[in-house]
């Protein structure tokens, strides 16, 4: 599963951030649980909860069903 994880953050969710000034770091994934860090402009937004929650996790359970959350770490 970090594999896939790993590709959906490269190819749809990392170029998504990056047009806003942000980035993402994927430190680790636990039993589905996906562990991250957000960079640049993400990391002091105060939409970056909503940004993790409504696109990251969101896109992430879209593509892969194992995915049970993503937390920002």
């Amino acid at each position: 599963m970090l594999e896939k994880v790993k590709g959906i953050i490269e190819k749809e969710v990392r170029p998504a951030l990056a047009m806003e000034g942000g980035n993402i770091e994927l430190v680790s994934v636990d039993d589905g649980v996906v562990k991250v860090r957000l960079h640049g402009a993400c990391a002091g937004c105060c939409m970056s909860q909503y940004t993790l929650v409504n696109f990251v996790e969101a896109t992430l359970k879209d593509k892969i069903p194992e995915v049970k959350g993503v937390v920002a770490v």
